[in-house]
């Protein structure tokens, strides 16, 4: 009887623990927000959302003041179409403008809002219309090589032409 109840509290305890690593392994991967705030959402169109993803932050001043809520595409103006869930304890003015921004070098990708200086605020439901895209760490590559490969092509045609 006593070997049984023994068993009993490790398994208990085993399962607490399994379920504390599962909750921690959730939260680190950004896959579950635990926020009891009221929130209110706002739309975003970017050209190009990079590697955003659903549940990434949202920051002001490195403050995390809401959560993508979703990703869609536009098909009439060909941009994504996002989703912010802001907590209503945090409110920014009508002219604020959006960021795509990269945590680090090669971190994760989250939306950074820079106020503006309009005396209304945001409202659920409103659309921010001043975005700048994420930048395409493949795109910057592209474009240095290229400007290199120009540059060294007018240079050895500035050699090789004959001299008067």
């Amino acid at each position: 009887m006593e070997r049984s109840k023994n068993d009993v509290w490790v398994g208990l305890f085993v399962m607490i623990g399994a379920a504390a690593i599962l909750f921690l392994a959730l939260q680190s991967a950004n896959l579950l927000s635990l926020s009891f705030q009221s929130s209110y959402k706002v739309t975003a169109k970017f050209d190009n959302i990079g590697g955003l993803k659903p549940k990434a932050a949202v920051k002001s001043a490195g403050v995390v003041v809401g959560r993508v809520e979703s990703i869609t595409f536009d098909d009439k103006s060909f941009q994504a179409r996002v989703l912010l869930a802001l907590e209503s304890r945090y409110s920014f003015p009508k002219d604020s403008s959006l960021k795509i921004l990269t945590s680090g070098l090669l971190g994760e990708q989250y939306i950074g809002i820079e106020a503006g200086a309009d005396e209304k605020v945001l409202a659920a439901g409103d659309t921010i219309s001043t975005t700048q895209s994420a930048v395409v760490l493949e795109n910057l590559i592209s474009q240095f090589l290229f400007s290199k490969a120009a540059e060294g092509g007018n240079s050895n045609a500035a050699a090789t032409a004959p001299k008067k």
